[in-house]
């Protein structure tokens, strides 16, 4: 995997006036002083996939926005596995934790798949969440959310099927990618939720054979969502309700603003 912030900036991009809330639902939720204070320091990169953005152990020096793409966050053991602990897309943000005081992650983040981020120096996100009561409510929130999907995930992981399991991660990632085909390989699915490859395949196989998904040359399509809910275990439902329920207030943006989409 490629280390350190290898990511490539867009040369002239920035949240512009008429856009001014681009697609994350973090900054969206912002009030809008909140906002214009830390708009100078927003800074529109690239996330390329396999790029390491924070390393476990080490102290995070940047915060990211996604627009689109997932990012993974993951443990990496001493015999060599990983397992993923949640994902963060565009309807959240990666190291809200630092606002708090603690720049040390435990795990490590990584991108899953491309997309676009705004990034943004731990400096300048501490000085603005020290400055708004509302800011520092609303990254709570978030912090709350990742944390609740975090142990649903190491339950899961520890209780259910390898069937659940699959479901339950496919779910989440469509959510974070607007039911698009999902350039997934079954090893990467099997590092993802932790079990061996093999099992993987005969998942997947069982799934494709009944219509649920699609499956191609490391493409993963889910044709009936309905039918993957029904195959996945609750911990989707669970923590998407807990999710929604502690973000209500970012679905709609404040201060009458729609949602924006960035000319890029």
């Amino acid at each position: 995997m490629k280390r350190g912030r290898s990511i490539s900036r867009f040369p002239t991009q920035e949240p512009t006036p008429a856009n001014p809330r681009a697609l994350n639902r973090l900054l969206q939720a912002l009030p809008k002083a909140d906002f214009e204070a830390l708009r100078p320091h927003l800074q529109p990169v690239e996330m390329i996939k396999e790029t390491v953005l924070i390393e476990a152990g080490a102290p995070s020096t940047h915060l990211y926005l996604p627009e689109s793409g997932i990012i993974s966050m993951m443990v990496r053991l001493s015999e060599g596995q990983t397992i993923e602990l949640a994902m963060i897309g565009r309807d959240s943000i990666l190291g809200a934790s630092a606002a708090f005081g603690d720049a040390i992650s435990l795990s490590e983040a990584v991108v899953l798949q491309p997309g676009s981020a705004f990034v943004l120096d731990i400096a300048s996100f501490r000085a603005a969440a020290d400055r708004s009561v509302a800011f520092r409510s609303l990254l709570s929130r978030h912090e709350q959310a990742l944390l609740a999907e975090t142990q649903q995930s190491a339950a899961c992981n520890a209780a259910h099927s390898v069937e659940a399991r699959l479901s339950r991660w496919l779910l989440r990632a469509r959510e974070l990618c607007d039911g698009e085909a999902l350039p997934l390989t079954q090893e990467l699915l099997a590092r993802m939720i932790g079990v061996q490859r093999n099992a993987i395949s005969i998942v997947a196989h069982g799934l494709q054979q009944s219509g649920v998904i699609g499956y191609n040359r490391g493409h993963v399509e889910i044709y009936d969502p309905e039918g993957l809910e029904e195959t996945s275990c609750e911990c989707f439902r669970v923590v998407k309700a807990h999710r929604d329920r502690l973000l209500e207030v970012t679905d709609q943006p404040p201060h009458g603003h729609g949602q924006a989409v960035t000319n890029r």
